[in-house]
């Protein structure tokens, strides 16, 4: 990576959010030439320039729901790592049409942009409710999937469009670990969902791993997938109380809330037969048929497309940490570590 990154030109959409944080700190280790952050929160944009205090990092104010803003944040780009979306499961449900400008109109934006830019490559970042979704959310970003794929139909051989998909990242913005340790923090009962509901769990570094690894290895319409454990939220909550000694902290159960699934998915059954198992990751290949059905049905191979008796990729049917692996991968989150130091509050 050193040797492809230097001197080049990064940008992050949605820059300021937890992956823009994460992914900037681990780029700013090579000899780049510039990372611009592109968001709509010039507050954060202010924090970021103050906490990193590096000349490499450039912030521009804009959405990529603006075509204007997105084309001149473009130029003299060489690489895109496409964050900006929507996320908030709740809220795109009540506000389906914004999560469409954003998630979808958005990112047709940003690659649109990055084709009139000759923009080497760009990954995606998706999610796995956008496998066979059931909210607002999911289905932008299955959208956005889609979009990714046609668009790179069409792309030269020195431009390259692929993306990410992956579970609930642990103690990002507006995940649950964040809000189980402010109710934590406020002495307020925990409120829980469903004890049994289960949820992928990987960390903000893994998140990184896994667009590095797009990065490097993704021809045009890939997706990839990183193996991820999973846990229940009872097992989520147990092994954070047990880090406090808390075990007998009050707790409420609210019920699932709007657009929630009991387990998410992150290959369907067809994506999971057809990809390509890399150890780590799984990577899906596009579907490179075209609109020419009649050469499928005078020369059809039954074999190409029988499904199997799998069940796709859940996280039901993934490993599922007990309680002692569920503390192990808490403690390796900043807020996490910060809270059993000063535990004395509770």
């Amino acid at each position: 990576m050193e040797k492809i990154f230097n001197g080049k030109n990064f940008l992050i959409t949605g820059g300021t959010g937890s992956f823009g944080n994460a992914m900037l700190a681990k780029l700013l280790e090579f000899p780049l030439k510039e990372i611009r952050i592109f968001s709509r929160d010039e507050k954060k944009q202010d924090d970021m320039r103050k906490k990193y205090n590096d000349n490499r990092i450039k912030f521009y104010i804009g959405d990529v729901r603006d075509y204007l803003a997105v084309n001149q944040v473009m130029k003299k780009i060489n690489f895109v790592f496409h964050a900006a979306a929507l996320k908030q499961v709740p809220s795109c449900e009540f506000f389906p049409l914004e999560a469409v400008k954003t998630n979808i109109l958005g990112t047709s934006n940003v690659l649109e942009s990055a084709i009139d830019n000759s923009v080497e490559k760009v990954v995606c970042l998706s999610t796995d409710k956008a496998v066979e979704p059931v909210n607002s959310m999911g289905l932008t970003k299955a959208l956005m999937e889609k979009i990714m794929i046609s668009t790179s139909r069409n792309l030269p051989n020195d431009q390259v469009f692929c993306a990410t998909r992956y579970g609930n990242v642990m103690g990002s913005r507006g995940s649950v670990i964040p809000l189980f340790i402010e109710q934590l923090e406020k002495k307020k009962p925990i409120t829980v969902t469903d004890e049994h509901m289960t949820r992928f769990m990987m960390t903000l570094e893994d998140s990184v791993d896994l667009v590095l690894e797009a990065f490097l290895k993704g021809r045009n319409g890939d997706i990839f997938v990183q193996k991820s454990p999973a846990a229940s939220i009872k097992i989520l909550k147990d092994s954070l109380l047990e880090l406090l000694n808390q075990q007998n902290y009050s707790t409420l159960n609210i019920g699932i809330r709007h657009g929630e699934k009991m387990h998410e998915t992150l290959l369907s059954q067809f994506e999971l037969e057809k990809s390509i198992d890399l150890g780590k990751y799984y990577q899906i290949p596009a579907d490179s048929r075209d609109l020419n059905y009649s050469k499928y049905i005078d020369n059809f191979n039954t074999e190409s497309f029988r499904f199997s008796n799998n069940q796709g990729y859940s996280s039901n049917n993934t490993d599922q940490l007990d309680l002692e692996s569920m503390k192990k991968l808490l403690l390796k989150l900043d807020c996490v570590k910060k809270l059993v130091k000063n535990r004395s509050f509770l």
